[in-house]
């Protein structure tokens, strides 16, 4: 039986594709293995979203290179977004690479391991229309107990930073029976929490059903009995809408979390974005969330250092975050991506400029993130069991209000032993800038 190993790079959404493309080689005969000295066969599913997750994709490439030219690795293939991006460039200036599959050829992974065992080098991309025939095959790599629910694919907004849309196409939806389905699946295998995601959650369904059907899906997956928690991640604020909001309110299951991406707040900076959104509406927008779900908790994104973006203009943003009080954020420095309109733009900014105002928002929102948790000190949550670590007697989870992987965690002492995936009520007593201590009612 021909082992492979399998390395995943980049987001969630990167993720879920590793798991479809991992299930279509168990269904094929193929082991699993995480020891690069016994792999047969090495697949790296790259990130080319920004310049630092390209030089670790490349990084990753050349690593596992060298099993290839010394070790017991007779194939190196190489997946995802890099690949969709460069194609035949990384044939051509890698030897030891054996075959590149584009975004939405994941499926074609069993044939083309075969072909390179025949002496073939290829690479195979697709066109960026439909959706990889997965079968449903899915193996989890996440431990078992929250998993991705990956929704559609590709995004039509256009924003002139991001080069998603030329990797991975226009918005196609997944069908909403096949998402169920699979839904039932891995909670049949133990999954307790569903993240939603896609480039776009909220315009679910308009492709397929002429319109946004994120609520409808939702309350569908709230029918699965022994899901507890599902977490919807990447609305696009503009695209909120009411009937989305009424059934978060209405399903105990649907976490009060969104992940609201803005990228900033001044106007001018949004345009040449070719964000969908103003300033004033991003305020509407979070105060009807906030009115509407009082105890919701927002995450956003932020970008820092666009073309041309002004000291003032940072300062607006400064100010912009202070006034919001998100209670999750992030930052990304401008990153210039080839075949992108921003990366012809004028005023292009110097790498320390950027990284100096990425961290004024950073040291800000630290301040806004530890007050935020100091005013839960003495309240109870509900806490998602995550780990134990033994040497310090003390259970790690989340809360509703933090998502798997970027945001904080909840580490309390329990009384009696707890398995992962379990719910338990926590008393707050005390808390940090991102995570909080507690103990087991």
């Amino acid at each position: 039986m021909k082992k492979v190993l399998f390395i995943s790079l980049g987001c969630d959404k990167n993720l879920v594709d590793s798991e479809h493309m991992i299930g279509n080689l168990v269904s094929h005969g193929y082991e699993i293995t995480n020891d690069e000295d016994q792999a047969d066969i090495i697949v790296v599913n790259t990130c080319s979203f920004i310049h630092d997750a390209q030089d670790e994709s490349v990084q990753n490439i050349l690593e596992m290179a060298e099993y290839k030219k010394n070790g017991s690795c007779r194939a190196l293939i190489i997946t995802g977004c890099l690949a969709e991006l460069f194609g035949e460039d990384i044939l051509n200036e890698l030897e030891e690479v054996d075959a590149v599959i584009g975004t939405n050829s994941i499926d074609e992974l069993p044939d083309v391991i075969e072909k390179v065992y025949e002496g073939k080098r290829l690479v195979v991309k697709k066109e960026l229309k439909g959706l990889p025939k997965t079968d449903g095959k899915r193996t989890m790599v996440t431990g078992g107990h929250f998993e991705y629910l990956k929704i559609a694919e590709g995004c039509n907004k256009r924003c002139t930073y991001c080069i998603i849309p030329y990797l991975r196409g226009n918005y196609r939806s997944v069908p909403m029976e096949e998402l169920l389905d699979e839904a039932r699946t891995l909670v049949q295998n133990g999954v307790k929490e569903l993240n939603i995601v896609a480039q776009e959650t909220t315009v679910y369904g308009v492709d397929l059903y002429g319109r946004k059907m994120l609520h409808v899906l939702l309350e569908k997956l709230c029918e699965i009995e022994e899901l507890h928690w599902i977490r919807v991640l990447y609305c696009y604020p503009e695209e909120i809408y009411p009937e989305l909001i009424r059934t978060m309110k209405e399903q105990p299951k649907i976490c009060n979390y969104l992940d609201l991406p803005i990228q900033h707040c001044n106007n001018d900076i949004l345009k040449k974005m070719g964000r969908k959104t103003s300033k004033e509406d991003l305020i509407e927008i979070i105060s009807e969330l906030r009115k509407e779900i009082p105890d919701i908790v927002l995450r956003t994104t932020l970008i820092t250092g666009f073309p041309g973006e002004t000291d003032d203009q940072h300062k607006e943003l400064l100010e912009f975050v202070d006034q919001m009080k998100f209670d999750r954020l992030g930052v990304f420095t401008y990153s210039r991506q080839d075949k992108t309109p921003a990366a012809e733009f004028e005023d292009q900014i110097d790498e320390e400029i950027k990284e100096a105002r990425k961290e004024d928002i950073m040291l800000l929102q630290q301040d806004i993130s530890s007050q935020k948790n100091d005013e839960r000190v003495g309240k109870e949550i509900e806490v998602f069991v995550e780990g134990y670590y033994p040497e310090e007697n003390i259970y790690v989870g989340r809360s509703y209000g933090d998502a798997p992987d970027i945001d904080g965690y909840v580490f309390f002492a329990s009384y009696r032993n707890l398995d992962s995936g379990s719910f338990v009520n926590i008393l707050i007593t005390k808390a940090s800038e991102y995570d909080i201590v507690g103990e087991m009612i």
